[in-house]
């Protein structure tokens, strides 16, 4: 039996950059508008945002950016210039200074606060001064870093900085790329624009500069200005002599040379600006990581971005080189050989103690496969298993052991394990906690749940191998060979990590009250969620097919009418082309000014169907509407397994609110808005053995859950009236007869309804109803007026938050919501919305998945066959015999309105049918 230390490998150091100024001191000056400018453009903004609404495009372009700089370069010192919204000098001088540029994006204000908050955290300053530029306090800040003899970087996109280029400044200016970079040294700004850096304020001044209004020559280019400039040696010799300048050019030169003369003057930068930090402050304080953590948490950040940015920041003041041995985990690793696992089970897994269980191996689709497990405890003792190389009786002993519900386990993220081993035949008991559901919990704002993240943040340990003497892992080899260690070692290190994270979790939800939802909801969840993954529903392929082919012909043939509408064949595809064909050829009316034009987004052009009788914008709507059906359906063909079922799978720790999601494919997003669209669920049909597919699902749970929480004692009986609900409530907001109720009136209402239940504004119900804010805020102000119990329970939710730092659901569901004492305005109405949003929201989530829980027990305590197939957020699908039809129908409706007693009747809406279209009610 041998024992071998591990020792990890030796980190290559990054390539080294020069040395620097004086005493190797370089200073990195950034231009924070111009850079977070770059990053929104860079990155599309509906593809970063949090689930409550917040664009994030900005500040994730921009920390990636700030990390490439900070690993790149290694300044020793670093600033970032912002700009004010009030007015500067510049204004002062030339009133139509900038005017004309393009609105800002709305997307985008909010995100640089949000980024100067990082940078804080960071222990960056930003610098700003009142009546001036961030070109201005770069300038100053450059000037003063030289007169100490440090190096400057300066990072801009404002061609202006290349006037401070020089040998010991350079400025790193954007390519086509976020992460592409010219070092602008001052051979490179002349070999580029023909005259050296502190000529190059005189070059645009002849030339001008359209980002900022100020107009140049007419007629003359960088080339002709460089070679004017060349030749007298400066703008004020080139004035001097401009009746010697000939032909057309010289003209206009001399016809705008008070304009020439203006622009030199706003072109100039200014270094003496009056800063308050001094170049020798600006040094690379400590970060607070745990608050950069909360805020990437709260930005729904995926932890490989904090990872990198961890990677490039500064060791706290005093902290020790390495971390010490204790700060890691340790395990004792045995790999049992043929006929050993039983014994070490015995010997070391036998007690009551908890024990963590990792599995490597592969699982989706309903189904997985085991390549190995790893079994630690909190002696340190842990084996290594290749379910490969059991013999009968360790076979036997491993699966009694897995499915004794007194052998505690912890697992990390166990549906998918859960999913494999079933495959393999061993059932899995005595689940005691998963971490990242109990991280979850925990944290539910955060994006991405990976072991050794949590491990981090909770525990304060990292997941790897082991540093230097102090070996955190020995190996005990009682099995054939060592070819395979490093696997081990990972795997065996996972299960103790896991075991230690649940202890640490087990604490964090005390402190949170989530241990309860834990064990009663969702780690009983995850069973029930296997079980539908594996079961699946089965699908129609050649309906399906026959589908695609019918919304393929249907898209051919908007594209032909597109391209007879326009006389020619183009790309219905191409934003560019569109572009071109709608704003130019057509002259239609001018949409949403965007970086790269005029908007042709589906809102665009559903404003030019309404504002003009161009048919084209139509045609585009509906070829779009074709391509997305097509799109949908071929994605079902695609994910149909051998057994004719489509296998989803399900994720618990995704929505911050508690709601379950679905993925490959996302059987909760299917069109049920149009008739194409709910032709769709025609295809997912009732399987072999079964007769009918059985529908249920809550009416207006969350309005329900609205009248509970508000106590409203109006909004209770026009609940207990049993007419139409959203009739009866615009009756009453518009004190008429519900008679009298119009389509349009009731719309409005039911819009409002379900509005005010997920924290909806009003700009945001005028958004949705296409009436003015006014109009909005005019509309819930009557709602308000006839339930004032309902504004007094959203006016008292966001003050009860603010007091206890979060909100939580009936069942006890928390949310954290710190930013609701911020002093950034964007981040604090955030929190806002999500205090009103998240209890009334996570409230109907929790009370569905009891309602799972509530039919899946009552169907194995009666013995029926019948099961369930799909949760689709308020409704369940199950497949029953013919003979249960009756008993299982009153069996939902039942287990699903007792789920929660609420002041108002849960009420349950039962359907049944062939396909999931006919079970619709």
């Amino acid at each position: 039996m041998a024992t071998t230390p591990v020792t990890p490998e030796q980190t290559t150091p990054s390539t080294p950059v020069s040395e620097g100024g004086a005493g190797g001191q370089r200073l990195l000056l950034l231009d924070g508008h111009s850079m977070a400018f770059r990053a929104f453009f860079a990155l599309p903004v509906e593809k970063f945002g949090t689930s409550s609404g917040q664009s994030t495009n900005a500040v994730y372009g921009f920390t990636s950016m700030l990390i490439k700089l900070l690993r790149d370069e290694q300044p020793t010192h670093i600033a970032v210039a912002w700009d004010l919204s009030g007015p500067t000098f510049r204004h002062a001088a030339y009133d139509e200074y900038k005017a004309g540029r393009s609105e800002t994006p709305e997307q985008f204000p909010s995100q640089v606060g949000l980024v100067q908050e990082l940078l804080i955290l960071m222990g960056v300053t930003s610098v700003s001064v009142e009546g001036f530029e961030a070109d201005d306090v770069i300038a100053t800040l450059a000037s003063r870093a030289r007169d100490h003899g440090m190096e400057v970087l300066i990072a801009s996109g404002d061609r202006d900085a290349f006037q401070l280029v020089t040998d010991s400044c350079t400025v790193l200016y954007p390519g086509k790329s976020i992460s592409d970079l010219t070092r602008m040294t001052p051979d490179r700004v002349e070999e580029k624009y023909g005259v050296p850096p502190e000529r190059y304020r005189d070059l645009a001044a002849l030339v001008g500069e359209k980002a900022d209004n100020l107009p140049g020559v007419p007629g003359v280019g960088p080339k002709t200005a460089a070679k004017w400039i060349t030749k007298y040696g400066s703008l004020d010799e080139l004035v001097a002599h401009v009746d010697e300048i000939p032909g057309k050019a010289g003209q206009n030169l001399r016809d705008h040379l008070d304009s020439v003369l203006r622009n030199q003057q706003l072109n100039r930068l200014d270094t003496e600006v009056g800063i308050e930090p001094e170049v020798a402050e600006l040094t690379r304080r400590d970060a607070d990581r745990d608050a950069i953590n909360t805020l990437f948490d709260d930005l729904e950040f995926a932890s490989t971005l904090r990872d990198r940015l961890f990677s490039v920041l500064p060791e706290a003041t005093g902290a020790p080189a390495s971390a010490a041995p204790e700060e890691g985990f340790a395990v004792d690793l045995t790999v049992p050989g043929t006929g050993e696992l039983a014994a070490w089970l015995a010997d070391a897994a036998s007690g009551p103690e908890r024990t963590g269980l990792a599995v490597d191996g592969r699982w989706g689709r309903g189904t997985g496969e085991i390549t190995a497990l790893a079994i630690a405890t909190h002696s340190g003792a842990a084996a290594y298993i290749d379910p490969s190389r059991l013999d009968p009786g360790d076979e036997a002993a491993l699966a009694a052991w897995l499915a004794d519900p007194a052998r505690l386990k912890a697992l990390h993220d166990s549906k998918g394990p859960l999913l494999a081993m079933t495959a393999h035949g061993w059932e899995l008991h005595g689940v005691t906690s998963d971490t990242a559901l109990a991280a979850y919990l925990v944290q539910p704002g955060a994006r991405k749940f990976e072991l050794a993240d949590l491990c981090r943040r909770y525990l304060g340990r990292e997941l790897a191998e082991p540093q230097g003497d102090g070996a955190q892992l020995t190996l005990d080899i009682t099995g054939e060979g060592d070819d395979d260690s490093a696997a081990r070692q990972d795997l065996a290190l996972r299960a103790r990590a896991t075991l230690d994270l649940a202890d640490g979790l087990d604490t964090h939800l005390d402190k949170r009250g989530g241990r309860q939802l834990l064990h009663e909801v969702e780690l009983p969840l995850v069973r029930v969620l296997a079980a539908m993954e594996r079961t699946g529903i089965a699908a129609d392929r050649a309906y399906l097919d026959g589908l695609e082919a019918e919304f393929a012909a249907a898209q051919r043939q908007a594209v032909d009418e597109a391209h007879r509408v326009v006389g020619r064949e183009f790309n219905l595809g191409s934003p560019k082309q569109l572009q071109q064909i709608l704003f130019t050829e057509l002259d239609l009316p001018k949409t949403k000014k965007i970086k790269t034009g005029y908007t042709t987004d589906a809102d665009a052009l559903a404003w030019l169907a309404e504002r003009t009788e161009n048919e084209l914008p139509v045609i585009l709507l509906r070829h779009r509407d074709q391509t997305r059906l097509r799109t949908t359906v071929e994605g079902l063909i695609k994910t149909i397994a051998d057994d004719g079922r489509i296998h989803t799978t399900y994720n618990q720790t995704v929505a911050a609110t508690g709601r379950l999601s679905s993925t490959e494919p996302n059987l909760q997003n299917i069109p049920v808005r149009t008739d194409a669209g709910r032709r769709i669920r025609r295809a997912f049909v009732v399987g072999e053995g079964y007769d009918q597919l059985l529908t249920a699902d809550y009416s207006q749970i969350e309005l329900r859950i609205m009248a509970h929480l508000s106590e409203d004692a109006a909004l209770i009986e026009a609940f207990q009236t049993g007419h139409d609900f959203h009739a009866e409530i615009a009756a009453r907001v518009f004190k008429t007869g519900i008679d009298e109720v119009d389509g349009e009136a009731r719309a409005r209402i039911k819009a409002m309804n379900y509005g005010l239940a997920y924290g909806l504004s009003a700009y945001g119900l005028s958004q949705q109803l296409g009436i003015t804010p006014e109009e909005a805020k005019g509309l819930m102000e009557d709602f308000f007026a006839q339930f004032g119990g309902v504004r007094d329970y959203l006016q008292d939710i966001v003050k009860q938050a603010r007091r206890d730092g979060y909100t939580e659901t009936m069942l006890g569901r928390r949310r954290y919501l710190p930013d609701l004492t911020s002093d950034n305005r964007q981040r604090r109405e955030m929190a806002e919305r999500m205090a009103l949003n998240a209890p009334i929201q996570g409230s109907a989530a929790d009370i569905i998945k009891v309602a799972m829980l509530n039919v899946d027990a009552g169907l194995r305590e009666s013995g029926h066959t019948a099961r369930v197939l799909l949760q689709v957020h308020d409704e369940l699908v199950l497949e029953v015999p013919s003979d249960e039809i009756d008993p299982v129908r009153k069996l939902v409706s039942d287990r699903m309105a007792s789920a929660y007693d609420l002041r108002v009747p849960l009420a349950v809406s039962v359907g049944l049918g062939r396909d999931w279209h006919d079970a619709a009610h």
